[in-house]
């Protein structure tokens, strides 16, 4: 996942719509000799249109019957053309799938289950991330195409420059909260243990968390909690645990360790703290390794901390293949074909491994030096992979984007000091419910 954008309420109720009444397929079935003409969508940029178009050709050659027709673009137009096709019911036969949007694509009965495809014919134990695309009743709905998964990354000059250790996977949020006290500078360079430190201009903040994947999501998990049930159809908001991680997180904001949302504002983007200097450590995911790179950031990357009761968790997002549920029986056939090919071929994974976007699906590739190079920043690559062991989902959904909205804003304003815990904890809970059941009780 480059970056984590979503569909617009409106595009998705339309899209909702257009789902119950529309009883049309996806594009005719189009036959050359014997070929099967198999269309099927991607988000690209210029460097991963390149790649994807090396593969597919390579892919064609080896599967002579198979003819592939693309539609792709740059993410955000691409969803938006993929939710209008979708809904005029011409979509492709097989897409890419951001991870977040998976399960609400099958409970809008856009995609195929494919339980029974992924049971019989993929090897579980040579991917990474199979289990991220299972749902509560067990069923499969994509593939991996690639992994992203979170970590805590570091500024290691920052670190060097107040004295402070690296990370380390023993860490705890407390011992994040230490750390940060030491790394957070106001104007005069005095450091936030300093009795004269200046909470009014600070120049460098030790911590900064925000949005769904790179956000306080993962700090309610760690300290027990969470937003959603494992059906993902009911709120869990209110509990003793997510008031715990929301006081920790509060005690932070008011002490200026992390920047709070206006804080933020003032960098035009929330990812341009880090990128800047202006934070000693950040929750992000693998993509942002191309960014952060090419800002030149000397950096390292740590396992996320630990929770009070040593519990510690990592948002995952498996970008994955998914079939079109109106795609003709030859063209589903044609669409499994790719996906065994894409998650089987060493030379594809490599070839998709070069792009640098996501963690490779096929372990043995994953685990190869190809990923693992020291050579290229971060040197400790691996802590992405044993991340997996206790990674999980962010709790995506059909309706996904609307309660994100509702939890985020009313961190936002939490933040900002526009009201106190117990207050977030009631109207967040409550508002989230209500967006839950605002769509569930109508299925």
């Amino acid at each position: 996942m480059k970056k984590r954008r979503f569909l617009s309420v409106l595009g998705l109720i339309g899209l909702a719509a257009a789902l119950l009444i529309s009883g049309c397929s996806s594009q005719s079935s189009t036959q050359q000799g014997d070929k099967v003409e198999l269309y099927m969508g991607y988000n690209s940029d210029p460097p991963t249109k390149k790649k994807m178009e090396e593969i597919i050709s390579k892919f064609e050659q080896s599967h002579p019957h198979i003819k592939i027709k693309t539609m792709t673009a740059p993410y955000d137009d691409f969803y938006q053309k993929l939710t209008t096709q979708i809904a005029a019911g011409n979509a492709p036969d097989l897409w890419q799938s951001d991870g977040t949007k998976v399960f609400g694509y099958a409970q809008r009965g856009a995609i195929l289950d494919i339980t029974d495809y992924v049971t019989k014919e993929i090897n579980k134990e040579e991917l990474n991330g199979l289990e991220f695309n299972k749902d509560s009743d067990g069923k499969y709905w994509g593939v991996p195409q690639g992994i992203q998964v979170g970590a805590l990354f570091y500024n290691k000059d920052l670190f060097d420059k107040a004295g402070v250790s690296y990370p380390t996977a023993d860490w705890t949020w407390d011992d994040l909260k230490a750390a940060s006290v030491k790394l957070t500078l106001d104007a005069n360079g005095k450091n936030a243990d300093d009795p004269s430190f200046d909470k009014k201009s600070v120049k460098q903040y030790g911590f900064a968390f925000f949005g769904s994947s790179r956000g306080a999501f993962n700090i309610l998990k760690a300290y027990g909690g969470g937003v959603l049930d494992p059906t993902l159809k009911k709120s869990i908001i209110n509990s003793t645990e997510n008031k715990k991680a929301v006081e920790w997180m509060v005690d932070g904001m008011q002490r200026k360790l992390f920047p709070n949302p206006a804080d933020l504002k003032a960098f035009q983007s929330n990812f341009k703290a880090f990128l800047s200097g202006a934070v000693a450590m950040q929750i992000d995911i693998y993509a942002a390794t191309t960014s952060m790179n090419g800002a030149g950031l000397n950096y390292d990357v740590a396992p996320m901390p630990k929770g009070p009761d040593g519990k510690r968790f990592a948002p995952v997002i498996a970008n994955s293949w998914v079939i079109n549920k109106k795609a003709e029986e030859e063209k589903v056939k044609a669409a499994k074909e790719w996906i065994t090919y894409w998650t089987t071929s060493d030379e594809a994974q490599k070839e998709w491994t070069e792009v640098g976007e996501a963690i490779p699906v096929k372990k043995s590739v994953a685990n190869s030096e190809m990923f693992l190079n020291p050579a290229t920043k971060p040197e400790n690559k691996k802590v992405f992979l044993d991340t997996l062991e206790f990674a999980g989902t962010i709790d995506t959904n059909a309706v996904f984007t609307e309660w994100v909205k509702v939890f985020t804003d009313n961190l936002a304003e939490l933040f900002m000091d526009k009201y106190g815990t117990d207050e977030f904890i009631t109207k967040t809970d409550e508002g989230i419910q209500k967006v839950l059941d605002d769509f569930f009780k109508k299925q």
